[in-house]
């Protein structure tokens, strides 16, 4: 299946794509330095969350799709390193809504899950 949405992606910080398929992405990013919030090695959850937001979108693969909402949970740590692997499972499609469900293992453990609301508006949502 082709990619859609998000083609200007920087995939070093938010994730590479591994497969997709309808209503399905794997999405995979192999954290480094550039993440690191303190001297332990710790890695942001604002990179964790950027991994599981791009696979949302990815798992709905409209060219306009945006978040509209997400419920979250940060469950492990995660350090520099790490290889983390999002998937992304479309749950529910109602109008212009989709709601999807990520979960982001490290060696498979879970590491993060959550629910993403998605829109696809009829065109971008920065078009006049």
């Amino acid at each position: 299946m082709q990619l859609r949405t998000h083609l200007k992606i920087d995939q070093s910080l938010s994730g590479k794509p591994i497969e997709l398929k309808e209503g399905y992405a794997l999405v995979e990013l192999k954290t480094d330095e550039r993440m690191v919030a303190d001297e332990m090695g710790l890695v942001h959850g604002g990179f964790i969350f950027s991994l599981a937001d791009y696979c949302a979108m990815l798992t709905v693969n409209e060219e306009t799709v945006v978040l509209a909402g997400a419920n979250v949970k940060f469950k492990k740590p995660v350090v520099v390193g790490d290889t983390l692997l999002a998937e992304g499972k479309l749950l529910s499609k109602e109008g212009k809504k989709r709601i999807v469900k990520v979960t982001v293992t490290r060696g498979g453990e879970e590491v993060f899950e959550g629910e993403f609301i998605c829109v696809v508006p009829e065109k971008h949502v920065l078009a006049p």
